[in-house]
């Protein structure tokens, strides 16, 4: 099964992992990825602590953790290609929600990242 399949179809909860330019490590909850081909996947993001770290540190981990007993999941190692604050763009990949009805005003970009490589959530790996 290929990861687009694989994220299409499981259920559970991701954690993405940045750093900044001086190696300060933050980590937040994070939907699933938007795929956009095999190597290329997206997250829409507000300008939040992840963000700007992506600005000074094009690198990131992302952590998904399946919602069935044991440990099973993926970890996929990031880096950041480009962005683009496009409101069309985030209401046509927005999964769990109607975009056109928030009205908070706050800025979303989509966040575009080559899969550097992907691994097992356990072993596998280095």
């Amino acid at each position: 099964m290929n990861l687009s399949d694989y994220f299409e179809n499981a259920k559970g909860y991701g954690i993405l992992s940045t750093a900044d330019s001086s190696g300060k490590v933050n980590a937040a909850v994070y939907a699933r990825p938007h795929f956009f081909d095999e190597n290329t996947i997206a997250f829409i993001m507000r300008e939040r602590l992840t963000h700007e770290n992506l600005n000074s540190n094009p690198h990131a981990a992302y952590l998904f953790i399946e919602s069935k007993p044991g440990y099973s999941g993926k970890r996929l190692y990031l880096t950041k290609l480009r962005e683009e604050t496009n409101d069309e763009l985030v209401a046509s990949i927005c999964r769990r929600c109607d975009y056109s009805a928030f009205t908070d005003g706050l800025t979303r970009h989509v966040v575009f990242f080559t899969i550097d490589k992907a691994l097992p959530l356990i072993g596998a790996g280095s």
